[in-house]
């Protein structure tokens, strides 16, 4: 082989060479890429199958609670459902059910007293009120506002009377309590919060008045 020839074939083995590590380096990139792009995709997955299942559990959760009885609740059947204009005179204050405004309050955390006929419609469509008397500790409603905060089928607002009692209201449903820190608020909450109970449960709390 000449000098010529032999230079030709080093040179192309250089090149080859050259080549095959270029190919590999292209190789091990696109198995980073889509490797990274694979182990996002299952992260996403992963992230969407856990917030369906957390959610499933939240309401068996739920649904299990409004089975157990809670201690000192009373309940009540046969409510009417008209609209009517004007005040109502609840026998259970501030409304277990009943006759009621043609339009609901916005479900929320109210520093003053809410419409009552208003909130019963809230009531209708699965809302939970919880009220307090204007005699309640500051730190106690503190600690009532923790409880019902970021809870989309809850309404909180202090009520007419002087007290220092709790009350929870649900359609048909009432628990009233002397301490903020008592457990059954919250179970109160978790069971009838748009509970089966209500006439329509799902039916929205918003969009109608705040106050």
């Amino acid at each position: 082989m000449s000098n010529v020839e032999q230079r030709r074939a080093e040179n192309e083995q250089t090149v080859a060479g050259i080549r095959a590590r270029q190919q590999a380096k292209r190789r091990r990139l696109k198995i980073l890429l889509f490797g990274g792009f694979g182990l996002l995709v299952a992260g996403i997955i992963t992230a969407v199958t856990l917030t369906i299942v957390g959610s499933v559990q939240e309401k068996n959760a739920a649904a299990e609670a409004a089975k157990q009885p809670i201690e000192g609740i009373q309940t009540f059947t046969g409510l009417s459902r008209n609209h009517v204009e004007g005040p109502v005179n609840y026998p259970h204050p501030p409304g277990v059910g009943g006759d009621h405004a043609a339009t609901w309050t916005n479900c929320g955390i109210y520093t003053e007293p809410v419409n009552k006929e208003r909130a019963v419609h809230s009531l209708e469509h699965g809302a939970v009120s919880i009220t307090y008397g204007s005699g309640l500790a500051a730190a106690d409603v503190t600690a009532l506002t923790a409880v019902a905060k970021d809870k989309p089928y809850v309404l909180l607002s202090p009520g007419t009377d002087s007290g220092t009692e709790i009350t929870a209201t649900a359609w048909g449903a009432q628990l009233t309590v002397t301490d903020a820190a008592d457990p059954r608020i919250a179970t109160f909450m978790r069971a009838y919060a748009q509970s089966p109970n209500a006439p329509e449960p799902g039916a929205l709390c918003t969009g109608g008045v705040n106050g």
